[in-house]
């Protein structure tokens, strides 16, 4: 099956609405009419098995551009319409796409372009727990197979399985994998779009009285935005919240629920093998004291904890009912088992209910409010100048994103902030922009070379 066939064979008639934004409406047959005379530019232009770059502004223009890439058999390459363009142009750099979508329409960017075959969907640049970024490729049926793992069991446990199901909401970027994830699983599941461009409170609020959202999906740092806005008093009719792209804390949680009566669903998964782990409305009720695990595997998963020490922490291995197509298992490479299981690089303890709970990480990765920043990407750009002589980027506690980057700088001549902060807004995107700079006189380093970061204290103040 292609992924365009969610949005062209959806069920819908074609004077229902299907897509929302904000601003504007999509009928089903306003919607296949933009994909079809897109699909055909495409066509045109050769781009069978190559991929396309996606830079829009609007998520429902993402979601016509995606099925039309798919319905020309080519490759969708989704970028952050905030990436800065030294960024941009590295990344068009190393994935060599044939043709760039952005607001200004439609171009052709290599003349060799690299080549992924009809089988894979979409590829992500993401990060690894340890290294640079790395593309990481979807197909068609391992991507459905993903969704339906979660979809199926909901649909046959519904008494109204044949009712035409609610919107659904989806208030993160579609150039994120959480973005496109649920945008599908909604299509998937018969039901229209509502998407937001840019997380903002206030909108949210609005598209969910507008539409009548029951339930949806929200990052951590969106519900303490939410949380901390005095303005914002009811989200009705809104019943659950699940959480994605990010571990949620239980203070989070709790503060989220008592302001709105919201019930906070938690789940765990990655980019590589779909979500594997969430919570039910079932046990939401009847494990209440349970509130900060990520919840219990879903059907067909397997779990185990792998070296567990002392508190039965240790690296948590996973075992889904994956299609093993060639993108997967080159995505896999080094991260298998023996006995099939995936390493993820978090470290968690399972509970005697077979509860997952999420106590941090192997790596060093930094996670801000959902987003991935990689140390080494950020001290490459600081390194860079001419005043530093070395750096090391840590990840801090906070209360509203989860984690914030902190940069330990050693200099060679006094530099001010603005000057150090101004080098990697020029470089990189917002989130990877550290919030505090911290001169030290060496790095802690072991007897390797490597740099210690655990030693790295902010000072108070």
């Amino acid at each position: 099956m292609n992924l365009s066939q969610l949005l062209l064979e959806h069920p819908f008639g074609a004077e229902e609405a299907l897509l929302h934004d904000l601003r504007r409406s999509w009928t089903a047959g306003q919607a296949h009419a933009e994909v079809e005379a897109l699909a055909e530019q495409l066509t045109a232009r050769g781009v069978a098995g190559r991929g396309v770059a996606v830079k829009l502004g609007r998520s429902a223009e993402v979601v016509i551009a995606a099925t039309a890439i798919w319905h020309a058999d080519a490759v969708f390459v989704p970028l952050n319409p905030r990436l800065p363009d030294v960024a941009l142009a590295d990344l068009l750099r190393e994935l060599r796409p044939a043709v760039l979508i952005d607001d200004g329409g439609l171009r052709e960017l290599h003349a060799d372009p690299a080549g992924y075959g009809n089988e894979v969907a979409f590829l992500l640049w993401t990060s690894g727990t340890t290294g640079r970024p790395k593309p990481i490729m979807h197909t068609h049926d391992g991507y459905l197979e993903i969704i339906d793992r979660v979809l199926e069991p909901l649909v046959a446990g519904r008494a109204d399985a044949d009712r035409r199901p609610p919107p659904n909401l989806i208030p993160v970027s579609m150039a994120l994998n959480a973005g496109i994830y649920n945008a599908l699983f909604g299509l998937r599941a018969g039901a229209a779009l509502v998407l937001m461009d840019r997380f903002d409170t206030r909108d949210f609020a609005t598209l969910v009285a507008r539409h009548e959202i029951r339930s949806t999906i929200l990052p951590p740092t969106a519900m303490a935005m939410l949380s901390d806005d005095s303005g914002i008093t009811d989200l009705s009719p809104l019943r659950y919240v699940r959480s994605v792209t990010a571990p949620l804390s239980p203070f989070q949680a709790r503060r989220f629920t008592q302001r709105f009566g919201v019930t906070v669903l938690n789940g765990y998964g990655q980019t590589e093998i779909g979500e594997v782990v969430g919570w039910t409305a079932a046990d939401a009720r009847e494990h209440p004291e349970r509130v900060g695990a990520t919840g219990r595997p879903h059907p067909g998963v397997e779990v185990r904890v792998d070296a567990p020490d002392a508190n039965g922490v240790g690296e948590l291995l996973v075992r889904p009912p994956l299609v093993w197509d060639d993108a997967r298992r080159t995505t896999l490479a080094g991260r298998l088992t023996d006995d099939g299981y995936v390493r993820t690089g978090d470290l968690a303890r399972i509970d005697d209910a077979g509860f997952v709970w999420i106590e941090g990480r192997l790596g060093d990765l930094i996670i801000r409010g959902g987003n991935k920043i990689v140390p080494d990407e950020v001290e490459e750009v600081l390194v860079s100048l001419p005043a530093i002589a070395e750096v090391a980027v840590v990840g801090v506690a906070d209360d509203r994103l989860g984690q914030v980057p902190v940069a330990f700088v050693v200099e060679r001549e006094p530099v001010d902030d603005e000057v150090l902060e101004q080098a990697c807004r020029e470089s990189l995107v917002p989130y990877k922009v550290p919030v505090r700079f911290v001169r030290v006189g060496s790095l802690p380093r072991s007897e390797a070379g490597k740099v210690l970061r655990r030693e790295l204290i902010v000072p108070d103040g």
